[in-house]
């Protein structure tokens, strides 16, 4: 059977501060042999502008933003094959945001559980490499070994969907609902940081963070902690898993399955919660490198993706942030920085969200900018930084260091600057806009670029001459050199 769905998409282009949409003029119909669309409710849904502004449930109390911290997270959960860490879900920034940020630090040969959340997720890949597997409801077992032949030799072989691989340096989309598992083949301690907007529009539950697992027991949060109560001082209880809560004898009739394997399936006395260590026959389904990614010694991904030719079952869920040719700002002294939004990586669109790969060299400062349309949260991935912070009546609501590990909220439209220690500085910022848009104050491209000198010079009370050493005295954008102080 045939099934018929629509591709409609409006391509928008990035040229400096400007947006420019296009929309392909006849509906462009497709023959194919995949699952109904209806299935994904959150993958060719293109919203209307409206809509998209609309994206983000609203705090339902105001945020006091006077002070603003660097915070470390307050939680650890010991698992077999690696720990989490978890930063306050309570705390006055990440509520005002609607975010929650979760830390795993994975064993070689760990395996994260696969679930589900509640609310989409973006993962950076800190340190590491691995597989991942999403499990994209509907969409058929596309890894398969010859099954005729293992048939005829009475051998049983595995199919699956597509096994994913990433690498340090990555960005990663996880949608909501939608069960993922990670993998740490490598040598060393794969640390992913997790970021999860749960004020998105895809939770319609409640502006907190519920983790489904499909195996295991883990240490879950309470419903207490959610209304208030901090994570300090947590009991550490175990759960269950979503089959656990399920009676024995429906679960032997729908997996058609011993009681013995049921109770297996409920993780009543497993203990290792959920990181595990994998046996060492770990297998899955990959395809070999072809000789060309050989040759080159690295995994290369395609730059060509434009979201037309990305179906619902092959959809890409990965943009490699952290690679140096990928920077969208490069300042030779300074640093550089990329950019992980819908333009790159369309499927960002659908779970509105984007982040910000920075890089600043030892003392260099990233210009005075504001983000227009979206909070900032943002991990230190290396080194440390004096980070500054003012609001909207000209207070300082946060000035101090931040390092390696910390996390800091920067609010919608509160103006930060940064400038690197003597280690330099490397941040990986998450933003709750699919396109969120940066305004500098200084430099190249800057507020104070767009203002005529007549204007600048009254409205600081300076001479002409001043108001020009004003605007045009920084030729640097975003990125600034060290040592460049004029006295």
């Amino acid at each position: 059977m045939r099934w018929i769905f629509l591709l409609h998409n409006n391509a928008q282009k990035r040229h400096g501060n400007w947006c420019v949409s296009s929309s392909i003029p006849p509906p462009l119909f497709i023959h194919g042999c995949l699952s109904q669309t209806d299935q994904f409710p959150w993958s060719w849904g293109f919203q209307g502008s409206e809509a998209r502004q609309q994206h983000r449930f609203h705090s339902p109390k105001p945020c006091h933003l006077e002070n603003l911290r660097a915070q470390d997270p307050v939680r650890r959960i010991e698992a077999e094959g690696g720990f989490t860490e978890l930063w306050e879900p309570n705390s006055e920034e990440l509520q005002c945001a609607g975010v929650n940020m979760v830390r795993h630090t994975i064993r070689p040969r760990g395996l994260l559980l696969p679930g589900f959340t509640n609310a989409p997720k973006l993962v950076f890949v800190v340190q590491g490499t691995g597989i991942r597997g999403v499990a994209m409801p509907g969409c058929p077992e596309t890894y398969q070994t010859d099954l005729r032949r293992s048939q005829s030799s009475g051998n049983f072989r595995d199919q699956h969907q597509k096994i994913r691989q990433f690498r340090e340096g990555d960005l990663l989309v996880v949608p909501a609902g939608v069960s993922h598992w990670m993998y740490n083949r490598g040598q060393s301690d794969l640390i992913l940081i997790v970021f999860v907007d749960t004020r998105n529009v895809a939770n319609q539950i409640d502006p907190f963070a519920r983790k489904f697992y499909l195996a295991g027991r883990p240490e879950m949060m309470r419903r207490g902690e959610w209304e208030g109560r901090s994570y300090r001082g947590s009991s550490g209880e175990k759960s269950g898993n979503v089959v656990s809560g399920f009676a024995d004898e429906f679960l032997e009739e729908a997996f058609q399955v011993d009681s013995g394997l049921v109770r297996k399936l409920k993780g009543e006395d497993d203990e290792r919660d959920r990181i595990v260590l994998a046996e060492e026959d770990f297998d899955v389904l990959m395809p070999e490198r072809d000789d060309q990614e050989r040759s080159r010694g690295r995994y290369v991904e395609s730059e060509t993706e434009n979201g037309f030719e990305e179906t619902v079952c092959t959809l890409r869920l990965k943009h490699s942030i952290g690679r140096s040719e990928h920077a969208d700002v490069f300042n030779t002294r300074g640093g550089r920085i990329s950019t992980a939004n819908f333009n790159n990586l369309p499927f960002l669109r659908q779970v509105r969200l984007s982040a910000e790969r920075g890089v600043l060299y030892n003392k260099a400062i990233s210009a005075p900018h504001y983000t227009v349309n979206a909070h900032t949260l943002a991990y230190a991935t290396r080194g440390s930084a004096r980070v500054q912070v003012v609001d909207n009546y000209g207070q300082s609501v946060f000035d101090g260091e931040v390092r390696e590990g910390q996390v800091v909220m920067i609010p919608q439209n509160f103006v930060v600057m940064t400038k690197a220690g003597d280690r330099g500085f490397e941040w990986i910022a998450f933003k709750t806009n699919d396109n969120a848009i940066t305004n500098l104050l200084a430099g190249r491209v800057s507020q104070m670029r767009l203002l005529p000198l007549g204007v600048v010079s009254n409205m600081y009370k300076i001479s002409r001459e001043e108001a020009q050493r004003l605007k045009y005295g920084q030729p640097e954008m975003r990125i600034f050199s060290p040592g460049r102080t004029q006295r």
